[in-house]
């Protein structure tokens, strides 16, 4: 687990680049954890979980098409997930990551990525933080401001990548930040 690079946040900038940074340094964190492994090991669960580093890359992906695309902007759905059956399955991005090669997955996961780098770019540049979501809440039946939805993001990868730490030493004892 070598050629990527992961840059720590930045310490003392305004509240965007604080959020981004965070965002960023998450990303990468799991970049590192799925480097280097095999379509064999992107599938490997630790039991009892059924989660796999490579279904975590796709979901990953979806979630920053979602939160990025669908939720903030309004946008359909990105192509690559237009003809899912979420009904049917609930969970198929993390079930159908056994389907693609490993490049497949960090291709889908770095596309996602760069997806909402130019959203945020745009958006922040536009409006800053305060920027209200097109899409509302379904419970509350209110918009999500950027500021909300990047912190979301910065604990969804997160949380995930505690998961991708345990699952990652599991398949071949590589353990670190």
């Amino acid at each position: 687990m070598t050629s990527i690079e992961r840059v720590d946040p930045p310490l003392a900038v305004d509240e965007a680049a604080t959020l981004r940074g965070f965002l960023d340094y998450h990303r990468e964190t799991l970049r590192l954890k799925t480097e280097g492994l095999s379509r064999e090991q992107l599938n490997q669960t630790l039991a009892p979980s059924a989660m796999t580093l490579g279904g975590m890359l796709k979901h990953l992906a979806l979630v920053e098409d979602w939160w990025f695309s669908c939720v903030l902007l309004g946008n359909e759905d990105a192509d690559y997930w237009q003809g899912v059956d979420w009904d049917e399955d609930r969970d198929w991005d993390w079930h159908s990551a056994v389907e693609n090669t490993p490049e497949q997955l960090r291709t889908l996961f770095d596309d996602a990525v760069a997806a909402s780098d130019a959203i945020l770019d745009r958006v922040l540049a536009d409006s800053g933080l305060d920027t209200l979501s097109v899409k509302h809440d379904r419970r509350k039946d209110e918009a999500f401001s950027l500021r909300w939805i990047m912190l979301h993001m910065v604990e969804e990868y997160a949380r995930h990548n505690g998961h991708a730490d345990l699952i990652r030493e599991s398949i071949d004892g590589a353990t670190g930040e």
